[in-house]
């Protein structure tokens, strides 16, 4: 009896290692695996050593070094626009007006009733979006 039960427990698991039959099953494919080299960052042979003397890192303005990187720096001006920004008192703006400009609290002097009905009006080029000059 012994020798049966040993005889089909051999014989079982022999057929789970066979390509057909009952046990059939899909294998990997041993021979299609391989290794992944490993990830490595290349030296960058654009550093060069600080120069004696020279500011470190940490002194540098990061933000302006980011928008003259961005932006190149100050742009030349003709003539004509130095001449109309200084006639509009270029010198006399306040440098963060444009952060406080929508502010809530930000006071505007009224213009005017002429001034909302175009700040008003519909978009488009319809009929209600015409626009008249008075004669005068």
């Amino acid at each position: 009896m012994r020798k049966l039960i040993l005889a089909a427990g051999l014989a079982a698991s022999l057929s789970a290692c066979g390509s057909s039959g009952l046990l059939n099953r899909d294998r990997p494919d041993e021979f299609a695996v391989s290794r992944q080299a490993p990830l490595v960052i290349p030296p960058d042979f654009a550093l060069v050593p600080p120069a004696p003397g020279a500011p470190s890192a940490a002194t540098v303005d990061s933000s302006r070094a980011a928008m003259e990187a961005m932006f190149g720096g100050p742009a030349a001006r003709s003539p004509t626009e130095s001449a109309a920004l200084s006639a509009a008192g270029r010198g006399n703006a306040a440098p963060g007006i444009r952060s406080s400009a929508g502010d809530p609290a930000t006071d505007v002097v009224e213009k005017g009733e002429t001034t909302r009905d175009i700040i008003a009006a519909p978009e488009g080029d319809g009929q209600d979006a015409r626009a008249s000059v008075p004669q005068q």
